[in-house]
């Protein structure tokens, strides 16, 4: 299934997307609700997908968690090691944009940075589970933009503050039920594009830490709940890595395309300009 979070009529409802048809699920609170008891819910409605304002498929999680030096050539091309540990930061809800929505230009820097991503979204409560048992976890997969605006994530050892500006960290369009993909969403392809031109290319494959793995890691320190976001890191071709450097600016835009997933389509406007 295709899950998507809208709003229509100034309400915010969850359904099952095909085409350009979205049918309504009323009676479920959440998308990941809708993912997990979708076989005990009834439509009640349906319409256009052009009719509707699309969000993030958790608009908001209880924990957005993202994992950072996850592709080998990622980590290669900005000099860093290969980890023998996931490195781990988060991301608050006030930093999340929506699909086909205006990521928020800085005000105070000229390098916010693209980052393809691969984002997992959980469905059970996982405290300490193994990696053999993780994927059971997983409520759906979706596409992610985890924006970082580069000069305020070097200003200290922590990145915390170049990571969460306010509407750079695109999420979206949808989330994808497990049973659409292989496991783990394993081996698909992961496309950034600006302003059309590929910046990143790469697969999943690449992952240091893959899918399982990282649910195990976190789930040991943190319980996992329902709706909590992974957001699994991104390959290389970034454009602070790029010679010259490349980042975004008003009126780009960006393209994060996840094969068998979707494409999630931001654009880049100033704060207060954005349509």
């Amino acid at each position: 299934m295709r899950i998507v979070t809208f709003r229509l009529n100034g309400k915010v409802q969850h359904g099952v997307r095909t085409g350009d048809r979205i049918q309504i699920y009323s009676d479920t609170a959440s998308a990941v609700d809708l993912a997990e008891r979708a076989a005990s819910l009834s439509v009640t409605d349906e319409v256009a997908l052009s009719a509707v304002e699309l969000l993030p498929p958790v608009p908001n999680p209880g924990k957005t968690i993202c994992i950072g030096l996850n592709y080998r050539a990622h980590a290669i091309e900005g000099g860093n090691p290969i980890p023998d540990y996931p490195a781990v930061f988060m991301r608050c809800t006030t930093s999340l944009a929506a699909p086909d929505a205006a990521l928020i230009y800085p005000e105070c820097s000229d390098k916010l940075d693209y980052e393809a991503e691969l984002a997992v979204i959980i469905g059970k409560t996982a405290t300490n589970v193994t990696a053999a048992d993780a994927l059971d976890y997983v409520a759906g997969y979706s596409c992610f933009n985890d924006g970082s605006v580069r000069d305020y994530q070097r200003k200290s050892t922590q990145w915390t503050m170049g990571k969460n500006f306010d509407g750079t960290g695109g999420f979206g369009p949808e989330l994808v039920t497990p049973d659409e993909l292989p496991p783990g969403a394993a081996g698909l392809r992961l496309v950034a594009r600006l302003n059309g031109e590929i910046m990143q290319d790469s697969d999943t494959g690449d992952m240091i830490f893959d899918v399982a793995t990282l649910i195990a890691t976190l789930s040991e320190g943190m319980t996992l709940e329902p709706g909590d976001v992974i957001a699994t890191g991104t390959p290389s071709g970034v454009g602070y890595a790029r010679t010259p450097p490349v980042f975004m600016k008003p009126g780009d835009m960006i393209n994060i395309e996840i094969e068998k997933i979707g494409v999630l389509t931001n654009t880049i406007a100033s704060r207060g300009t954005q349509t």
